[in-house]
């Protein structure tokens, strides 16, 4: 595929295009889609705002969210057997979708695609705390359903970086200088019967069943460059400078916080940052980064800014002129008119 494609046409049409007019069978290394929730909803977006919680007389329709139970399921199942036919034997999935429906769609998906090509039911912080007066629990999330075409699938195993909340939370000591440390202990759990790490060091032995992490020799060096901490309970720790750990980044975890826009484009858009980790992680630079249900274009803009082809489809016209707006805002470094083909 030497040119990006965004379509307007409904999607189960396109897909089929996909597959046997532009020969891409087995040529996706990823999609990400956020279909509908089957909320029963109209969504509707006006010059001032996108409504995306729940329905309003004012305003176009952005789309409509109407399918029900088993036929919203149907609805989903024929379009995920043709993205599997378009997938990557490296590719994944990442299908957005939330608590009510979500786990049915489990289900449908673990037959598509195969239980054991399950990778991750991953929760997104999608909000800030509410407070309803209805009895039941405040929704602060939603999930996404990660699965993948093989066992060879593609994953760059991007870190994440520190907040500084998570710094403030991680190193809570702070040196005359104002930099931030923490302290760990410097032995580990068992007792080892030859070498030195059970011995005594500066007049202190591991504690009983535990044995030092490292020779005396070693701890002598760390000592001497001042990374060692006394308690004290006279219990030597190891010091850990933020400014050091946090270049490694961290793991990502099945919990995310990738809050929605405040000010979104279209109704239900998606976290930029979100997408662009999925992107980074999930797919390479030759990739191709398909989103059928496209929406305003979020996804197609960070693959594009990520430089991986690309592929929005959506039959709202309201959301292909948004996508293409998003698109062509881009810089000339990113982007020109010749990039892509709107059919």
């Amino acid at each position: 595929m030497t040119k990006n494609l965004l379509i307007k046409s409904e999607n189960l049409i396109a897909l089929n295009r996909l597959l046997n007019d532009y020969n891409l069978t087995g040529k996706i290394d990823l999609i990400y889609i956020d279909p509908p929730f089957a909320t029963n909803n109209t969504f509707r977006i006006d010059e001032t705002r996108a409504n995306t919680i729940s329905s309003n007389s004012n305003g176009a329709i952005a789309y409509t969210d109407k399918l029900q139970g088993a036929e919203y399921l149907e609805f989903l199942k024929k379009r995920l057997v043709l993205i599997r036919e378009l997938m990557s034997n490296s590719a994944s999935i990442y299908l957005h979708i939330d608590y009510k429906i979500g786990h049915y769609v489990k289900v449908l998906m673990d037959d598509i695609f195969g239980i054991k090509n399950f990778r991750a039911d991953i929760t997104r912080i999608k909000c800030n705390p509410k407070n309803f007066s209805r009895k039941s629990y405040g929704n602060i999330k939603d999930m996404l359903l990660f699965y993948t075409k093989s066992g060879d699938y593609i994953w760059n195993d991007v870190s994440a970086s520190y907040t500084k909340q998570d710094i403030n939370h991680l190193f809570k000591k702070e040196e005359s200088n104002g930099r931030k440390y923490t302290t760990i202990p410097l032995h580990a759990p068992g007792e080892t019967k030859n070498g030195t790490t059970n011995s005594m060091w500066n007049g202190v032995l591991p504690p009983k069943g535990r044995h030092w992490r490292s020779s005396p020799k070693e701890l002598d060096i760390l000592d001497k460059k001042g990374l060692i901490e006394w308690s004290a309970n006279n219990v030597p720790r190891k010091k850990i400078y933020a400014d050091e750990f946090i270049l490694k980044g961290k793991k990502m975890q099945d919990i995310w916080e990738f809050k929605d826009p405040q000010h979104p484009l279209y109704p239900t858009e998606k976290n930029s940052l979100m997408l662009e980790y999925i992107i980074k992680n999930s797919s390479n630079l030759s990739s191709i980064v398909l989103d059928c249900f496209c929406g305003s274009g979020s996804t197609l803009a960070t693959a594009q800014k990520l430089g991986r082809k690309w592929i929005g489809i959506d039959e709202s016209a309201k959301a292909i002129e948004i996508a293409k707006k998003r698109l062509f805002a881009l810089s000339n470094s990113l982007f020109n008119l010749n990039e892509f083909i709107l059919i």
